[in-house]
């Protein structure tokens, strides 16, 4: 898995992205495949009582994956710098955790700390915001942290942006047409390009051993979600178009019912998975 374009700055603020598209972010951004869901709960298979610690979290849409899967989950660690999608996160968790105890953790990932003895994470996923993140930090704190076999999951699928189709081809110049041509970043910011990939980030860290799955993803999209979806993003949020969002809707809602076949978008992705260990820590 390359490293997507990267961000001016992984310095977010909790009020300036994404705080008031939490809501937003919970209804239309697409969850996990069934599969990588199965994956990462096979590589707790016989662990007593795993210990999840979820990175940039947002509305927590892999616990929400794994409780269901993985039922032998003792505990969960929520990290975000977003309050507010941690708020989210952990309304949608409290229903369906069970005995599973939920803690949350807002500030920088390579700040966490466990907030009490006996927790060391077993399970430490990233999913869709690795690129946003202090990663040789992060990784340094994982090896703090997580327990002598845990794994470490870097995980996504790019996004309408990166997708190749005529429809999103079409968006992403729409797009361009009110922000310019450089990818929004952050709060200020624009995409500085590719860069270090995620596998020479594990490398260069403690879970150097990488083992990398695909999945294929096929995705159906009415006009009106992918508006929805493009309110939760860091390249069209609402606040970027400086009193222009509701004509930029009016226009990107008509863009992409010109192209619906059946009223419908269609997206051919790829979810990958790389799973990391230290040496020798094979679950």
């Amino acid at each position: 898995m390359t490293r997507p374009d990267r961000p001016a700055s992984a310095a977010v603020s909790d009020d300036a992205l994404f705080g008031p598209e939490a809501a937003d972010y919970a209804r239309y951004r697409p969850g996990l495949p069934d599969a990588a869901v199965h994956l990462l709960a096979a590589t707790r298979h016989g662990v007593p009582a795993p210990v999840l610690l979820d990175l940039g979290t947002g509305t927590g849409q892999v616990p929400r994956a794994l409780l269901p899967i993985l039922r032998r989950l003792a505990h969960i660690d929520l990290v975000d710098v977003n309050a507010s999608m941690l708020k989210s996160a952990r309304a949608a968790l409290e229903p369906v955790c069970g005995a599973c105890t939920v803690d949350v953790f807002t500030g920088g990932t390579h700040d966490f700390v466990p907030a009490a003895p006996g927790r060391a994470p077993t399970l430490i996923t990233c999913c869709r915001s690795f690129h946003w993140l202090s990663r040789p930090e992060v990784l340094s704190m994982a090896d703090r942290v997580a327990a002598p076999h845990a794994v470490v999951a870097i995980m996504g699928d790019g996004s309408l942006w990166t997708h190749e189709a005529d429809w999103t081809a079409a968006l992403r110049a729409l797009i361009q047409s009110y922000l310019g041509v450089d990818r929004r970043a952050g709060t200020r910011g624009t995409c500085a390009g590719p860069g270090r990939s995620y596998e020479d980030d594990l490398a260069d860290s403690a879970f150097s051993e990488v083992t990398e799955r695909s999945f294929p993803v096929s995705r159906l999209w009415a006009p009106e979600d992918v508006l929805g979806y493009l309110r939760t993003t860091s390249f069209a949020r609402p606040a970027l178009f400086a009193g222009r969002h509701g004509e930029f809707e009016t226009a990107a809602l008509r863009l992409p019912q010109d192209h619906a076949g059946g009223g419908v978008l269609e997206e051919d992705a790829v979810f990958t998975v790389l799973l990391a260990r230290r040496p020798g820590g094979a679950a």
